[in-house]
């Protein structure tokens, strides 16, 4: 893991302009009023159930850690339940990146970040029993549901 990394492409994308459309990007893909980066991405658990597991478990870590950098910075937060927002989405139509992420993580980070009109979500993507495991930054100008 690149620490120093992950945290300037987070810095970053919370001044880039947000595309049109939704499209794939140089560092994951993004849409109308957001960016969903890929940190970190390990095996998929159909190739390597056991390596599967560990990089689950090291992106975990990984996560945590760009939380405690995070939080140094924009303050402690609670961690933002996802599996509610995915239950809502059987019977409202929520806005992405929110929608989407709530399919693929449990728990987020989350942050508001002043003066930039956006939020910021660190979250570990492994819902996807045929997926890689990912460790995501989403940049977002919408409001979590």
């Amino acid at each position: 893991m690149n620490l120093a990394r992950h945290i300037a492409l987070i810095d970053e994308l919370c001044f880039r302009p947000f595309p049109a459309e939704h499209g794939p990007s140089d560092v994951g893909f993004s849409g109308p009023g957001h960016h969903v980066a890929v940190l970190e991405s390990g095996d998929r658990p159909d190739l390597d159930p056991a390596g599967w597991a560990v990089t689950a478990d090291q992106f975990e870590k990984d996560r945590d850690a760009v939380y405690e950098l995070l939080a140094s910075r924009w303050g402690d937060t609670d961690p933002y339940n996802l599996q509610t927002v995915r239950l809502r989405t059987e019977r409202e139509d929520l806005p992405e990146p929110w929608a989407w992420l709530s399919h693929h993580a449990g728990m987020a980070w989350l942050w508001e970040v002043h003066g930039t009109g956006r939020w910021v979500a660190v979250a570990l993507a492994d819902r996807d029993p045929s997926g890689s495991v990912q460790l995501l930054a989403v940049v977002t100008e919408t409001a979590p549901p």
